[in-house]
Parts: structure tokens; sequence; C-alpha cells
């Protein structure tokens, strides 16, 4: 089965390819793209549409690969051991009942395919991705605490996320199936804010977009308005109702965008767009 967007996410034909040729390949998918332009929800909306569980590893920049395979609680059992506890001698021998399963050993002892996603890679450390070829190649890892080896019972599909806070590894590269997801155009944006917002006005939507793509256009910004904040935006205009006559009738020399809270996240941007209505009024 092949995906092919769902009804609350629009994939370009370019994302559909990708999708189902790291499928096909049985090799994880490497997505890369601006915050904000629909990564992590690619991998929800792959597993609904291919009705497969999702397992969300999500990356901090403290955590390390082994946490994705199981950790061992020494500390606990010994702990047990010494002052005893609830369980038994035999449990406290027991060493399998002192080791957390990771998402990785989830995924690989699913009963069913499931869909993995490891959500933002570049957080970790560099070696974190040369410290998961191994067992994303074998589709096993060792644990040593028990001397079994954990194989999967059925490959899963694995989405990788990555904001380009960090290179990866060539070695690790080479592993994947690779795709950039563009910033949405115009038609694109409007197909993905319908799906949000069903009963937007036309024109409210028009006169939105263009205000948030001159924005982007400027040159300088720290950081630019994503899809999620547009969405949020948007959100905002039709909860306090504000007519598109008033964003078609804006003065772009005296003030920035109405509720510019949710498009500009730092001080710097709301400054460079107020400077730039400040020379506006000048030349006018």
């Amino acid at each position: 089965m092949n995906f092919t967007g769902t009804e609350n996410y629009i994939a370009t034909e370019e994302l559909q390819m990708a999708v189902n040729a790291a499928k096909t390949l049985e090799r994880p998918l490497l997505i890369k793209g601006e915050p904000g332009t629909g990564k992590t929800m690619l991998a929800e909306e792959v597993a609904a549409a291919l009705n497969m569980e999702l397992i969300q590893w999500h990356i901090k920049s403290t955590t390390r690969a082994h946490q994705g395979l199981y950790e061992y609680d020494a500390v606990s059992r010994l702990r047990d051991s010494q002052l005893g506890s609830q369980l038994g001698n035999e449990e406290v021998n027991d060493i399998a009942n002192y080791i957390k399963k990771g998402k990785l050993w989830e995924a690989f002892t699913s009963e069913k395919q499931v869909v993995l996603l490891i959500d933002e890679i570049d957080k970790a450390d560099i070696e974190f991705p040369n410290d998961l070829l191994l067992e994303l190649d074998k589709m096993e890892f060792f644990v040593y605490e028990t001397g079994e080896t954990i194989k999967a019972r059925h490959r899963p599909i694995i989405i990788i996320t990555s904001n380009n806070e960090k290179e990866l590894p060539d070695a690790f590269l080479r592993r994947c199936f690779f795709h950039y997801i563009n910033f949405p155009d115009q038609k694109t944006m409007a197909a993905i804010i319908n799906v949000h917002y069903p009963n937007i006005k036309a024109n409210l939507l028009k006169e939105a977009m263009d205000i948030f793509f001159q924005i982007r256009d400027v040159p300088g910004l720290k950081k630019k308005p994503s899809t999620s904040e547009l969405i949020d935006w948007l959100k905002l205009l039709l909860a306090d109702d504000i007519p598109e006559d008033i964003l078609k009738g804006r003065d772009h020399s005296k003030a920035i965008p109405p509720l510019y809270g949710a498009l500009l996240k730092n001080e710097q941007d709301v400054h460079r767009l107020e400077k730039l209505a400040f020379m506006l009024r000048r030349e006018s």
C-alpha cells in the first residue's frame, strides 16, 4: 500500500514518492526542512494512512543512542538487593526486571509492522547517528546483561527528521533515503490552510497569505514565520473575527500586521519590520 497523503496532510508528489521509495528500499527516510513544515506530522499521517502503530522517539541534546535500545537500572537492582524490596530474591536476581525497553526495542518486537519516528536527530551529539548504524542496518541488537539478541519481527518504516542544526555523518546518510521538504508555495499553502479551516473566506485567506509571504521575503529576518505559525495566526484572526478589509487596507508604512506575535518570535525581527515601515514613511 502506497502513501498518497491524507485528508489532514497535503503531501506533494515528490514527498509521496520519497515515502514510497524509502518503503520499497527498506531504508530510513531522512526528512529535512524548515521548522514548522510538517516533518513530524508526516510520520503521524503515514502511520494513519497505512493503518500502523506509531512509535515516537523524540531526541534531546542529552539523548544517547543506547537509550533507544534499552537501559539497565543497575542502581535500583543494587538498592533492592541490599535493602530489600517487594520483589523476592528470585525477581531481584532476574536482571530482566531492571531493563527498560527503548523505542527501537518496542518497534522491533511489535507483533505488526509499525512506523518508527526518530524526531530531530540533529539535536543529539554528533556521534549519535553513527551509534545506530548497525542496529538500523541489521535490524537487531545484543543485550549484554541478559545475553539475548533482539531481532525485528517486522522491519519498521523509519522516518527520521532533522532541522539541519548539525551536519549528519556521511556513513549515516548513505543508509537513508533523503528528502527535503521545500517551503510550500502559495497554491500548496492554500490547500494546507483549507484542511485546517475549510470554511475560511477566500478573501481573508488571500490577504493573510499575501502578508505572510511578504514578511517571509523581508531580508535579514532571524526567524521566518513557518506554516504552523501561519495556521496559528489565522486561528487568531478568525477567533477575533477580524475582517479581511483590515488586512487589505493596512498601511504598510504605518504598522506591522495585527496579532503579529503569532508570526514573529523575537524582538530583532519586530524591530526590523518597524524600521522598514519607518523607511517607507520617509520615502512617502
